[in-house]
Formats: C-alpha cells, sequence, structure tokens
C-alpha cells in the first residue's frame, strides 16, 4: 500500500471526548477536513455533533460524519437499526448534502464474538442500508487487527488506523489501497507536517489522519456534487429498461444515472411518496437523499438504490440505455 507523502490533506477525527473545539484555529493549522462521531448503537447521539458540524463547516474544513458499530449489532437486522439512527442524525444536519465527504462505518470492536461471516453480514447491511437511505457510498473505518474480518468489502473506500511514524498499512482483505490513514491518536504515531500532534483550537490530544492525495484531489473526489441539468450533463434520450422492458427516461448527473422515482418504485415492487411541499422523495417510507427534480419529475439515483434491493443494474453506454434486473428475473 501507499506510504505517507508530501502534499498529502491533512485532518482530524472528533467526538464529544474533545470538548470544546475553535474550529477557526484548526483550519488555519493546516487541517483540511474533519470527521466527527455522530451517532453509536441504535440511539446514541454524541452531544456535540450538531454544533461541531455547523462550527466545522463554517470554518470552511471538508465534513464528514461516522457512526460507531456498538457490540451490540449482532444481526443484519440489528445492524440496519444502527444505520436508521445514523441517518436521523445526519438528516437532522441539514441530510447528506450538508456533508463534503461519505458518511463513515467505524466498525472495529467484537465483544460479542461473532465469526468472520457474521461480522461481515453487520457490516454489509450496516452499509447497504446507509447507501439506501443516503444515496452516498460509505466509507469502512478500521484498525489491521480487525480487518481480517470483513470479507467482500473491498469496494467501499477505506480508512485505516494504524500508529506507525514511517509504515503505511498493509493489504488486507482485499482492499490494496487505502484512502485515509489515521496515523495518530495524538499521542504516539506520526506528526502533522509541522513535526508535532498538537492542533490549534484544541486543548488535548486528537486523532490525526490524511487523506492519499491533496486537499484539491479530496475536493474533486468526494464534494462534487449532481450539477443542474444542462446539455453536458444529461442525457435526455438514455432509456430505463426494467426486466428487459423499456419503461422510462434516464438522466446522468455527474455520471451518476437517475430515474424516476415512481418508475423505480414500480419497478422493485415497492410504495413510493413525493411530498412537494417540501421537496422530499420516500420509498418504502425511507427518505431519500439524492433527488433531482425535473420538469416537475422526482428522479433518484439508480444504483445504490436498486442495489440495496437486491436488482442488478448495467449501463450501456453505447446505445445510454440503463438496465435493470430483479431478483426473480435474472
Amino acid at each position: 500500500m501507499q506510504a505517507r507523502k508530501k502534499g498529502n490533506a491533512q485532518g482530524i477525527d472528533v467526538s464529544h471526548h474533545q470538548g470544546n473545539i475553535d474550529f477557526k484555529k484548526v483550519a488555519t493549522d493546516g487541517i483540511s477536513f474533519v470527521f466527527i462521531k455522530a451517532t453509536q448503537g441504535k440511539s446514541f447521539r454524541s452531544k456535540t455533533f450538531l454544533k461541531f458540524v455547523k462550527d466545522a463547516k463554517a470554518a470552511g474544513l471538508m465534513i464528514g460524519a461516522y457512526h460507531y458499530v456498538d457490540d451490540s449489532a449482532t444481526t443484519p437486522e440489528l445492524a440496519r437499526q444502527e444505520a436508521a439512527n445514523f441517518v436521523s442524525a445526519i438528516k437532522d444536519a441539514g441530510g447528506a448534502s450538508t456533508f463534503d465527504l461519505p458518511p463513515v462505518m467505524d466498525y472495529e470492536s467484537n465483544k460479542s464474538n461473532l465469526n468472520k461471516t457474521a461480522v461481515t453480514e453487520v457490516a454489509k447491511a450496516f452499509l447497504e442500508e446507509v447507501e439506501r437511505l443516503t444515496g452516498v457510498r460509505p466509507i469502512v473505518y478500521t484498525y489491521p487487527s480487525f480487518i481480517g474480518n470483513f470479507s467482500g468489502l473491498s469496494n467501499y473506500p477505506l480508512w485505516i488506523a494504524r500508529y506507525h511514524a514511517t509504515k503505511a498499512p498493509s493489504d488486507a482483505s482485499g482492499w490494496s489501497r487505502w484512502d485515509f490513514w489515521q496515523y495518530s491518536d495524538g499521542q504516539y504515531g506520526g506528526t502533522l507536517p509541522s513535526g508535532t500532534r498538537k492542533v490549534s483550537g484544541i486543548a488535548g490530544p486528537v486523532d490525526l489522519n490524511e487523506y492519499n492525495g491533496s486537499v484539491d484531489e479530496l475536493r474533486e473526489r468526494f464534494t462534487n456534487r449532481p450539477a443542474a441539468p444542462d446539455k453536458a450533463g444529461t442525457v435526455g434520450s438514455g432509456a430505463f429498461v426494467a426486466n428487459d422492458r423499456e419503461v422510462g427516461k434516464v438522466l446522468l448527473f455527474g455520471g451518476k444515472s437517475y430515474v424516476p422515482l415512481k418508475v423505480l418504485a414500480n419497478a422493485l415492487g415497492l410504495s413510493y411518496h413525493w411530498d412537494n411541499a417540501h421537496k422530499e422523495a420516500y420509498l418504502n417510507g425511507a427518505k431519500l437523499q439524492m433527488v433531482q427534480l425535473v420538469e416537475g419529475v422526482a428522479y433518484v439515483q439508480l444504483r445504490p438504490i436498486a442495489e440495496a434491493y437486491g436488482a442488478v443494474v448495467s449501463w450501456d453506454s453505447k446505445n445510454k440505455i440503463a438496465s435493470l434486473k430483479t431478483k426473480g428475473d435474472e
């Protein structure tokens, strides 16, 4: 895997344990991004989450939220309940669009002694539910000693913790690269480019992280939101095909395929609701975050929603056709 390199974007992650934080001072100390603890388990909400989100964003930092998977999450259903708690906190902070960085699953403890298959099932259920509810693919955070419990998750961005000053994390469990590296807990491990582990605006120790790329590369990768439809960003002639039958139109926003909410719901056999007063879309009772309103029609991101419900999506770029197949029709 990659080693630390000069010019990588520097960041921190914080929780209520840090106490009061002056994010304006943090932003002037070479820090570009911050992950903020939102929730843990099925009901815990960090008392500082909303304030930290507001203050860090006002200071110009790129922000993300993370959830700590509790040892009580022993089944996929319990994992989905934790995901609902996490997304509820994100909603209270303004929704997924408030955050520059993807939501994070912090999974690092197994006091319930689950086997590796069960750990992966819990992780997968949590990740898929968060993506289904927000429209954003989450990041996986863990330790080298825990990552071996996972299998089949390497399509998610990796944030790895290893407090060693010179050696990057080694390959594990299908991942061949890290996107974020937590290289210090503020007391042990590597140091900031300035040579210290101290961050202005924070009284005590704080976790230090870096992105595998520059600040501009970090911003370009994660913070680009789907733009308003235009000739360059929209494929008006694209077709949406469900189970070999053309059922509607597909539009492209930021390289992502969007289809009408009603059409997708019918294809998946799910209930839907469009709240026109608040411009909010709901599928099977769950609010969707990534919505584009075009000529009075609500379009939602196809792939993460369809895959969360077990469907398979493919894109024919030559003919501009997005195809969906449900389990019963494969």
